[in-house]
């Protein structure tokens, strides 16, 4: 657990002082997009994303941030309580945290203890995981899900592995239903004039890969480059690897297939982005920008063919690797690139130390605020990922390398050099002239653990 330090403690009183002179804390603008990996325009890939570009370009964008387990549920718990899955032990969709740590208080709700409206609307928590304590508008009954069956993930299989190019406009799809809801509540909360939270979840490139045909049109299979290491399948059944689930769970990925579902993951991102750019016109038109801080993630990876895998689940970096922005006015720099290593649990302790909240009990995460006045500041800190796939994995990732572990069977380990092989092809872990960096990497996981009890 982390200490409360005067920074923190002082934290709320110097707040006013990072915005200037103000009369009221700033408002909170929150968005997520599920299974969204970070190939964006804004990262350099060949994607149409100019909403979600210039959002990156109003603040500081973060190149090496990571979730703390690359699952919806297991991920948007830990952010949104500020804890890794080792403490939250929340590590399935069908888990729900009330039940794990009932005494947590939520971002949002700290949110709602201390004066501000909140509201929320899509997909924040999980779906029947929510925390109904946080918002004062959206929100639904949280509770302990049902397992799924073997059966219903086969079926889920069948349904997820498609993707379709829709006619119309896309106005009957969720997420422009979202986005036009999302609108609605701006105008609402702005003529409040009370500081608010507002978080807004959209649920694409979630599968099955669904969008108007103007986004498929953007992007033709033919065109699609595939990865390197790409295979038809995965390589085995045991860590690091897994089964395919969501793309091509019951079939192997053709070269063919595999460029077309790539296309089809692009148009869903774009059709994202124009939901994207009508909340944040929607956010110009109201004035908002010189009081509210705007926060745009993504809740987990996602692979696309790289060693046969796709969807997440795994401790490689594409699936734990995630776009993550912070526009601050008054305090972050327009266009600002941070390329120190960060974790999404940090994004709590951030949030409140901007807003001038009293510090929360319990979170393990480290304020952003200074990386966020100056992206190239001295940072330290390492980030942490866990997964439960038959063994357990506990995963840390700093500026160069990667280690993991696997605990199941004995103890099996993983570690990779980011600054000559960025593909995680080859596995340092048992080299004798890797021995002390395996010993530090590992001294840096047994320091988590040791936080998270």
């Amino acid at each position: 657990m982390e200490r409360l330090s005067r920074r923190a403690v002082v934290g709320p009183l110097l707040a006013p002082a990072l915005f200037g002179i103000r009369q009221r804390r700033p408002n909170v603008l929150f968005i997520t997009v599920d299974d969204l990996n970070t190939r964006l325009g804004c990262y350099g890939a060949p994607v149409v994303t100019p909403h979600i570009d210039r959002l990156a370009g109003r603040g500081v964008r973060f190149d090496r941030a990571y979730c703390q387990y690359p699952l919806c549920n297991p991920s948007r718990t830990s952010l949104l309580t500020g804890r890794r899955p080792p403490s939250t032990q929340v590590t399935h969709n069908h888990h729900w945290f009330r039940t794990r740590i009932p005494g947590a208080v939520t971002l949002p709700a700290h949110y709602r203890h201390n004066g501000y409206t909140t509201a929320q609307i899509g997909k924040v928590f999980h779906r029947g995981r929510d925390d109904e304590e946080a918002w004062n508008t959206g929100g639904t009954k949280g509770s302990e899900g049902e397992p799924i069956t073997a059966e219903a993930q086969k079926q889920w299989g069948r349904t997820a592995d498609r993707w379709a190019a829709i006619d119309g406009n896309g106005e009957d799809q969720p997420d422009a239903r979202i986005a036009l809801g999302a609108v609605s509540l701006l105008r609402t909360l702005a003529r409040q004039g009370k500081p608010f939270f507002l978080a807004i979840g959209f649920a694409r490139p979630h599968a099955p890969l669904v969008a108007p045909k103007r986004c498929f049109d953007l992007y033709h299979p033919a065109d699609m480059e595939l990865p390197a290491d790409f295979a038809a399948q995965p390589p085995g059944n045991e860590w690091p690897f897994r089964p395919n689930f969501d793309l091509f769970a019951t079939r192997q990925a053709t070269r063919s297939l595999a460029r077309e579902a790539i296309a089809a993951y692009y148009a869903c991102v774009s059709f994202v982005d124009e939901q994207v750019g009508r909340v944040m016109a929607e956010f110009d038109a109201l004035g908002l920008g010189e009081d509210t801080i705007v926060v745009f993630w993504g809740d987990n990876g996602w692979h696309l063919g790289a060693k046969g895998l796709w969807s997440k689940m795994t401790l490689f970096e594409d699936s734990l690797r995630v776009p993550f922005t912070i526009f601050a006015p008054g305090v972050s720099g327009a266009g600002g690139v941070c390329g120190r290593t960060v974790e999404m649990v940090d994004l709590y302790p951030t949030l409140i130390e901007l807003c001038g909240l009293p510090p929360a009990r319990d979170l393990e995460g480290r304020t952003l605020a200074p990386l966020l006045r100056d992206p190239t500041a001295s940072w330290d800190k390492p980030a942490y990922s866990y997964l439960t796939h038959g063994a357990r994995g506990a995963s840390v990732r700093n500026g160069r390398f990667r280690y993991t572990e696997w605990q199941g069977a004995g103890v099996k380990a993983e570690l990779y050099d980011y600054q000559t092989d960025p593909g995680e092809s080859k596995n340092l872990a048992d080299s004798p002239e890797y021995r002390a960096r395996v010993s530090q990497m590992r001294a840096l996981l047994a320091k988590a653990d040791k936080s998270s009890r």
